[in-house]
């Protein structure tokens, strides 16, 4: 294979990555800590981590945001970028994870939490990054550790390799064997493990789960099969770099044991990391990034500092990039380096250049955004990857607290989407609110922290208003008239109308029949905006639908009519005739595409029949062993807070895609229910 196999150059970029409260920010303090970054590792309990240390991920005790941080082991460079394990919170990563070499997935022996770890690792497995498993909190574990492996495996398309066996002492873990090293090690808290003979019946399970781990290997690799068939012992640099190869070929994933928390097995972590992760080379080239003189780089993280303006926390895959240069996103946007600096363990410091590999936060690209590719070449850099934000699943409708803060909310919510594009605002345009759509309750709950703690902008919030509609059974004839005398030209506007429904769906048709100019043509425009302005909340309150009107006749006054006139005679006319049109109200329905695992196919069924769901089918998820897929129809007003009851039964893995599909009537207590609270609210 050769020692270049394992022996990278340049500044490394390694995610971290897993489930939520996997132990993600903890391992990260345990990295700087062992790598001499801090004098000793933080706390996420007690707010003096060095990882996501915003105030609203101090009050949640969780990961609400990317963290990156620059540290050095063994004489090389390593950007961590510790990424939230919550579904909630999960574009962070997904942004960052084409800029890096590798991740380190951290999980703990929780079938529970099974679901969220195949989320994470399909997203890994689909953009093709190496990736080691460090099974976290062993200290507490109760298994045998190949029992954990086996009901872990089914989360990986690929097979996961056991680098290490634990030693027992009683019911506790003290150390492990290293399979590739050949060596066992007791933990020591808070410090390096210490060598010990490899002995007795840690010997014979060695033995034994190092064949286990050569076997896979041989999987894909002819030489090391036929030295197994000959019961050849092979030699110790080979099987390393095996491990190597097959890590960055992406066909097996190593899985480490250790204790972030005690800082266990951090030590070997990192080692395997420094002579088995790719470099930014093999990066750049799975990228499709060719080396040259111009600068290549890619945007995983936008931030909005308090008192420093907008930073861009960028990759350079080739190149060199100096400060003050201009550059150009591959959509062609220019902007100008203003400030370029490290990201470190607490502290940033100012940087003149970067180089490829290089990690570095960009002051005042104003013109490229998160997942943007850019370059300071004269030329357009391609665009690398595309980052698409998950469809939201949640919406509130908010406004300022004080009206005179209306501009600075919409700045505000400008920055924080730019900060999190997996929040979305919409205007809409029928009920004129302003809605905040995000991916769950937790991260609208935190974007209103921050719009509150960063920007000083309190707002109220309430559930976002349904599109009810109503429309009309029963076709009327009615004559609208407007008469008004108070001096000079008064006001005459005389029109007969028929009003008839429609077929669902066909919305608004005017039309005229008037014969010997009994309305004049000029005032014909006037009356189809008088009766569009009466339907615009008919006798239930909501807007009418479905509704052909037909201006059959009237007559008019050489003086006093006027477009005024006729508008306001028609909106009488359709104001008076609709009670009479024996009014219903209709419902937005909408088609949902539920995905769960399949152990919770049987609760989702049960939630969507609780709210008036009208189950379609299901079938199992297409390429994912282990999910099904529930197709349902449900009432826009039963979807509103669907994803927490969900999440709730699917061990936060589950979600759901929605669209609108049609109206449907609602009659009896329901829709006096409905058309009750619409006027109280409006009272």
């Amino acid at each position: 294979m050769g020692q270049d196999v394992r022996s990278p150059r340049g500044p490394r970029c390694i995610a971290l990555v897993g489930p939520f409260q996997s132990g993600k920010t903890t391992l990260l303090e345990a990295i700087l800590a062992r790598t001499g970054a801090i004098p000793r590792a933080g706390s996420v309990d007690a707010g003096t981590s060095h990882g996501d240390s915003s105030p609203e991920a101090r009050q949640h005790k969780m990961g609400l945001s990317l963290t990156a941080v620059t540290t050095q082991f063994m004489g090389e460079s390593y950007t961590f970028l510790d990424c939230p394990g919550s579904v909630e919170f999960a574009h962070d990563m997904r942004a960052a994870l084409p800029a890096v070499d590798a991740a380190v997935v951290v999980c703990e022996a929780d079938e529970r939490k099974l679901p969220q770890l195949q989320l994470i690792l399909r997203e890994l497995e689909d953009l093709g990054i190496p990736r080691f498993l460090f099974l976290n909190k062993i200290d507490r574990a109760n298994k045998r550790i190949r029992e954990v492996l086996d009901s872990l495996q089914p989360a990986s398309r690929i097979p996961l390799v056991l680098r290490q066996i634990p030693i027992w002492n009683g019911d506790l873990i003290a150390g492990y064997v290293d399979l590739a090293l050949e060596r066992a090690f007791v933990y020591r808290e808070h410090k390096p493990s210490e060598v010990i003979d490899l002995e007795g019946g840690n010997l014979d399970r060695e033995k034994e789960a190092r064949f286990s781990m050569l076997e896979k290997l041989a999987d894909h690799d002819d030489a090391l099969m036929e030295q197994l068939l000959d019961d050849i012992q092979p030699p110790r640099d080979a099987v390393f770099d095996d491990l190597a190869r097959e890590l960055r070929e992406g066909v097996i994933c190593p899985v480490l044991l250790g204790s972030a928390l005690r800082e266990n097995g951090v030590l070997r972590l990192l080692k395997a990391l420094r002579h088995e992760a790719p470099d930014v080379t093999e990066t750049a080239a799975r990228l499709g990034v060719t080396a040259g003189k111009d600068a290549v780089g890619y945007v995983f993280k936008t931030q909005h500092l308090q008192h420093g303006g907008k930073l861009s926390l960028a990759r350079l895959f080739a190149g060199t990039l100096a400060d003050g240069d201009n550059v150009q996103s591959s959509s062609g946007e220019a902007s100008r380096v203003s400030g370029m600096q490290a990201v470190g363990g607490g502290h940033d410091s100012k940087r003149s250049s970067a180089t490829a590999g290089d990690v570095v936060a960009l002051g005042k690209l104003d013109t490229i955004k998160t997942g943007d590719t850019f370059g300071n070449g004269k030329t357009a850099p391609a665009s690398l990857v595309e980052v698409t934000a998950a469809p939201p699943v949640l919406a509130m409708a908010l406004a300022a607290a004080d009206r005179k803060d209306d501009v600075k909310l919409g700045q505000a919510l400008q920055r924080l989407n730019e900060e999190d594009p997996s929040l979305t605002i919409v205007h809409d345009p029928q009920s004129h609110e302003m809605v905040l759509w995000g991916q769950g309750e937790m991260h609208l709950r935190v974007a209103l922290e921050r719009l509150h703690d960063r920007y000083g902008v309190t707002v109220k919030s309430h559930a976002p208003g349904i599109g009810y509609r109503e429309t009309i059974r029963k076709p009327v004839t009615q004559r609208g008239r407007h008469k008004k005398q108070s001096g000079g030209h008064g006001q005459f506007g005389d029109v007969v109308l028929d009003i008839k429904p429609l077929a669902r769906g066909e919305g608004f048709a005017f039309a005229e029949t008037v014969v010997g100019g009994a309305v004049p043509r000029n005032y014909m425009g006037a009356v189809e905006e008088g009766v569009i302005d009466a339907l615009r909340a008919g006798p239930l309150g909501f807007p009418v639908v479905d509704v052909h009107v037909t201006l059959t006749d009237g007559s008019y006054h050489s003086v006093d009519s006027s477009d005024q006139a006729f508008r306001t005679a028609a909106r009488i006319g359709i104001t008076e005739a609709l009670p009479q049109c024996q009014p219903v109200l209709l419902e937005p329905i909408h088609t949902v595409e539920i995905v769960c695992p399949t152990e919770a196919t049987a609760k989702v069924n049960a939630i969507l029949s609780g709210r008036r769901g009208q189950i379609l089918g299901f079938d199992t998820r297409d390429g994912w062993p282990g999910w099904d897929m529930v197709r349902a129809t449900m009432p826009e007003a039963e979807i509103g807070d669907l994803i927490v009851e969900l999440r709730s039964a699917t061990a936060g893995a589950g979600s759901f895609t929605r669209s609108f599909d049609h109206m449907a009537e609602v009659s009896g207590r329901t829709a006096d229910q409905i058309v009750a609270a619409h006027r109280q609210a409006a009272a």
